[in-house]
Formats: C-alpha cells, sequence, structure tokens
C-alpha cells in the first residue's frame, strides 16, 4: 500500500480560549510560510470581526504549511459546543489531531466534546500543553486528566500511547521537557510529521472528494472544501455529485483551489490525501460526494448535530421601526436568513403562518444570537422572541435536551450554586475539591433551565465562577416550569424621550434599563421591577416648573447607574410575551401586545384558558 509521505492533514481541537488559533498563528509564522515583509495580524485566523472582539473562533478554517519538504494541512477548529457541528465534520477530513489543553485549567467540557469525537473517527492523538508559562501551571496533573478523560471515553490502548508537547503559543516555543522550553516549536513540528499518519497514496483509482464545509463568495458563488479520499480530480472534468436526497447531478469542475498560509491558491489538480476547495457547483452540500460520471460510489454521509433552540424571528413593527435599519422588509429579512444557509448546515428556517416570521433553529444562544450580530451590523432591524428549547418525540416520549454543566467556584459559594441549579432541575454528577480552594461541580441540567442562567450566576458567585455547558443527550421531559425570569418588568406608559426627573421618580421601584434623553414607545420595558408582577410607569414625566424657591433645591441628588444589557443579556431575559427589538443602533426589550389595556384583557384570556 503506498502512502503520500510529503503531506499530513491534522485538526487543532481544543476548549474554548485553551490557545489553539494564537498557535496557528505562530506555526505558521516559524514555518516561514509567511515572506518576511508580509503584515500579518495577531490571530490572524479569526478573520471575521465578531471573532476578533470577541477572542472566539465561529468558523473553522484551514490553512498549509510547508516544513522541511512536508505539507502540513492544518484545520483550526471552534472550541464553543454551539459550532460543534463544525467539529465534527472536520474530524472526517483528517488522519490525526493535536489536543490543546491549558496547562492551568485541564480538561474542560469542551475538551471531553471534541476528543471524544476525535477517537471516535479512530484519529491519532497529540497533546499539546499549552500555556506552560501560565503562573500556577501545572503540567504533570494535567496530563494524568487527560489520560482518564481518554481512560474514561474508551481509547483504544494505541490511542492512550500519545506523546505529548509543552509549548507556549503566545511565546512561540515548544518541548517535549516540562521544565525547559526550546527556543522554537520545532519539536512540535518534528511530532506531526512523526506520529500522524500519512494518507494513503490512491490516486490511479476511481475519484471520490467529500465536502466538510461551505463558503460562499460573489464571484464565484457556493465553495465546498474538502478531501479527495481517493483518485485524482481536475479542472474542467466531468464529473457526478451524489447528493444527500438519492439523486446524482452531472457538472463541470471549473475551478480547483488549494491551500497555502491564509491564501488560496489555484491549482489544476488534486491527488488523495489532498485537502482542497471547489467552486462551480451551485447547489452543492455538506457531506454530498463527487466522483466519476461512469463510477458511482458515495461515501458515507456526515452526521451533522440537530438544531437544539428555536427562536422566532419577525420583522419590527415597533413604532420606531424603520428609523435605524437598512433592511427592514421581510423579503429582505428572508433573503439574509436564505443566504445564511448556504454556508450554516446547523441552521434551519421554517416558515410561519405570517409572512413576517420565521422560526429559526440552531444549536444553542450563542449560535443564534452570532447569526443576529451579524445581521445588525449589515443594517438589518428585526425582531426575536424567547428563545425556546426543540423538544423531540422519542418512541412516544417527549425528550429535551440536556446539558452537561461543568461550574468551578470559590468554596463558599458551593452551596447557592447547588440550591440554584436545583430549583432548575438539575442533577449532581460530581464534585472535585482539589483543597484549593476551588471548587468542581458537574451537573446534568435540562437545556431550558440554562436560559438566563449566566447573570444569576454571575451575581450568586460575584464574578468569580466559571461555567462551561455543553450538549450531551436528549432524555424525558420534567414536568412543571424550568427555569425562567422571577421578576416583573416596568413598561413605559408613555411615548417620548426618557426625562431623569421621571426616572429617579421609578427608580426605588427596581432596577432601570434606560438613560435620561433616550426615546421610549408606550410598551417598551424600561426596567426590572423588585416584585414579581408587571407595572406600568411613566419615564417621561418631566417636573412642573413653578417661579417659587424651593428651601431643598440646591441639594445635588445622584442617580443610580442603568443596567444596559448586551444583545446575549437581553435574549437570556425575555419572557413569553415579549420581543426583543434589535437595529444596528438599538436593542430595545418590549411587551408583545403594547397597550395596556389591550395586555390586561390578553393575560385575563390566558388565565381563563389554563384554569379550563
Amino acid at each position: 500500500m503506498n502512502i503520500r509521505n510529503d503531506i499530513r492533514n491534522i485538526a487543532i481541537i481544543a476548549h474554548v480560549d485553551h490557545g489553539k488559533t494564537t498557535l496557528v498563528d505562530k506555526l505558521l509564522h516559524q514555518s516561514g510560510t509567511f515572506r518576511t515583509n508580509e503584515q500579518v495580524e495577531e490571530r490572524a485566523m479569526d478573520s471575521n470581526d465578531l471573532e476578533r472582539e470577541r477572542g472566539i473562533t465561529i468558523l473553522a478554517k484551514n490553512t498549509a504549511i510547508n516544513y522541511k519538504g512536508t505539507r502540513i494541512n492544518i484545520m483550526d477548529t471552534p472550541g464553543h459546543a454551539d459550532f460543534g457541528g463544525e467539529v465534527e465534520r472536520i474530524m472526517k477530513m483528517v488522519d490525526g489531531v493535536l489536543l490543546v489543553v491549558d496547562a492551568y485549567e485541564g480538561t474542560m467540557p469542551q475538551t471531553r466534546f471534541v476528543l471524544k469525537k476525535a477517537l471516535e473517527q479512530n484519529l491519532t492523538p497529540i497533546v499539546v500543553v499549552n500555556k506552560i508559562d501560565r503562573d500556577f501551571a501545572r503540567p504533570s496533573e494535567v496530563v494524568d486528566e487527560v489520560i482518564d478523560l481518554f481512560i474514561e471515553l474508551d481509547a483504544t490502548e494505541e490511542q492512550l500511547d500519545f506523546p505529548v508537547v509543552y509549548a507556549s503559543a503566545i511565546n512561540g516555543t515548544a518541548s517535549t521537557n516540562p521544565e525547559k522550553q526550546d527556543e522554537n516549536m520545532e519539536a512540535l513540528f518534528d511530532m506531526v510529521v512523526d506520529n500522524i499518519p500519512a494518507p494513503i497514496d490512491n490516486r490511479e483509482e476511481p475519484l471520490q472528494f467529500q465536502v466538510a464545509l461551505l463558503d460562499y463568495n460573489d464571484y464565484v458563488g457556493r465553495i465546498g472544501i474538502g478531501r479527495v479520499f481517493r483518485g485524482t480530480m481536475r479542472v474542467g472534468q466531468q464529473v457526478a455529485l451524489m447528493k444527500l436526497d438519492g439523486t446524482v447531478k452531472q457538472l463541470r469542475v471549473t475551478k480547483l483551489f488549494g491551500f497555502i498560509g491564509l491564501k488560496r491558491v489555484e491549482i489544476e489538480e488534486a491527488i488523495s490525501g489532498d485537502l482542497v476547495a471547489l467552486s462551480g457547483m451551485e447547489d452543492i452540500n455538506v457531506g454530498e460526494t463527487v466522483c466519476p460520471v461512469d463510477h458511482q460510489d458515495a461515501l458515507p454521509v456526515l452526521r451533522i448535530d440537530e438544531p437544539t433552540l428555536q427562536m422566532t424571528f419577525l420583522v419590527n413593527n415597533s413604532p420606531f421601526a424603520g428609523r435605524e435599519g437598512k433592511f427592514v422588509t421581510s423579503r429582505k429579512i428572508e433573503e439574509r436568513l436564505r443566504a445564511q444557509l448556504e454556508t450554516d448546515v446547523s441552521l434551519r428556517v421554517e416558515n410561519t403562518d405570517s409572512p413576517d416570521a420565521w422560526v429559526v433553529s440552531g444549536r444553542g444562544e450563542l449560535h443564534l444570537s452570532i447569526l443576529i450580530e451579524n445581521m445588525r451590523r449589515e443594517g438589518y432591524e428585526l425582531q426575536v422572541s424567547k428563545p425556546e428549547v426543540i423538544v423531540k418525540d422519542i418512541d412516544g416520549v417527549r425528550c429535551e435536551p440536556v446539558e452537561r454543566v461543568q461550574i468551578d467556584v470559590p468554596e463558599e459559594h458551593t452551596g447557592a450554586i447547588m440550591e440554584s441549579i436545583g430549583a432548575r432541575k438539575g442533577e449532581m454528577v460530581d464534585m472535585i475539591n482539589n483543597g484549593s480552594g476551588q471548587v468542581r461541580l458537574i451537573f446534568m441540567v435540562p437545556a431550558r433551565g440554562l436560559i438566563g442562567y449566566s447573570t444569576e450566576f454571575l451575581s450568586l458567585t460575584r464574578g468569580y465562577g466559571i461555567i462551561n455547558h455543553s450538549f450531551d443527550s436528549y432524555q424525558p421531559m420534567q414536568p412543571g416550569q424550568v427555569g425562567g425570569r422571577r421578576q416583573g418588568v416596568l413598561v413605559s406608559m408613555e411615548n417620548g424621550k426618557g426625562s431623569s426627573y421621571g426616572i429617579m421618580g421609578i427608580e426605588d421601584r427596581g432596577v432601570i434599563f434606560i438613560e435620561p434623553g433616550v426615546d421610549v414607545y408606550e410598551g417598551m420595558i424600561v426596567g426590572e421591577h423588585n416584585r414579581e408582577n408587571d407595572l406600568v410607569v411613566n419615564v417621561c414625566k418631566m417636573k412642573q416648573a413653578t417661579n417659587i424657591r424651593s428651601a431643598n433645591k440646591d441639594q445635588t441628588v445622584s442617580m443610580k447607574k442603568p443596567r444596559l444589557m448586551s444583545l446575549e443579556q437581553s435574549l437570556e431575559y425575555l419572557n413569553e410575551d415579549e420581543y426583543c427589538e434589535i437595529t444596528p443602533e438599538s436593542i430595545r426589550l418590549r411587551k408583545k401586545i403594547l397597550d395596556k389595556n389591550e395586555r390586561e384583557k390578553a393575560a385575563k384570556k390566558k388565565k381563563m384558558a389554563e384554569t379550563k
């Protein structure tokens, strides 16, 4: 059996923020892929604005470097479970993985998630203990944790015999000795070349190419990125595209791109083992196989994680509709959502009875909020409803998604956390106290119990807690209400501008969400009530001007700081009878029914229906 010794295909996997993208950066720089005078930004692989701002990878990216005559194709994957669909498909394209683990934090929920996917594909692992230069780094304990995790995930004997590299990606150094770093990352490069299996060279056999990722650009349309598993593919070749629904289309390969550094390079042919991008096939989809017309042989379809959370996206119909956005019509919003489906395979968009509303389903709150944030930056204006989990019927039983939650908190907060998760129908699986004052708690919690939990979690732990969660499984639905907001809200009764006088008059009723001078309308939520019911208030009230001087006129009065909520916080905050209005400049919370009397009538009707 021939192998292609000139190439290695690897994916870099890790929990979020353990340094994958920084590591790829340094590998690119040290391999001599960039010209000496080339301007390259930090974390060059995180190419869009949101990735750079948040310091997270949202889309999987691929790059290639040359090292001592070997081409190393590297896939940088996201660490968040919300983008787990990307990770799973990439595992099919590579022969080995670099599992990056923080030398202080050790194995985390996403480490478990991504490693499980890699072991299921029988990939060869190399463990990179990163951030070795951190204070309190504990490399030997972390390696033990990784071994325990491998055993827990039923790794084979060969997989358990993994090599370990100790690295500091930020400094661009690595070595096989935890005590002493080499000056560069050659130890890691050599480890990849020596340990990751080379792809099989079967270029003479009939072609098999499978698409694992999609990209899109306005000039060439849809681009399928994937791996040539067998045979050779050339520009101009007539091929058969084996669709997911079983149909076959005949197409021509118009353009092929290879990767080097951050660039796509046009190539004439690709052979087995190559990772390439292919354009000219408009309706190509993830998991589909390209093969010769006379030898149709489809590869097994890639499994894509099902969405677990859904929201209704609506055309903005508030009194301020159309003031701040460029794209406000249902046609524009629908076009944008359909365009997102071109590249995002974990997303679903369904029409509803109304032409102005769509049900959008995704992998989690982060997945959907990133889509909304991108839309508002592009000039779209829309409204969304409260996120809801997707309930499934499995063998006649109603089942809901359950998340595995890992919480790291100082010891004194464990009681409060256990109580709050218990109230959300969570079940404790494990508790680890390593004597450092920090405790690690692991729970299984229904996903609907976690919606809106992060704000409560931060206040319970005074900001010292860390919470991570990833989808575990569908389990029978827990009865009754789980989670949700307990407080009522303060709702504006007037259209106008919020005034200092009006806001100060209601400060003792709860927490205010707006600043003086902000435009408000009737039915808009302007604060949180400190009781469980909603309260209608007038924040536009002006002080009556008189010509009588008052004795306390010169006393200075200070206003409390309002709670200004981010997009994620606003989405988590919503109740069933509320919408979040999103425009390029503002995020406003509002009641679905703006008029107070109409709202009260609807609430009475609902109550009567429930009692029947």
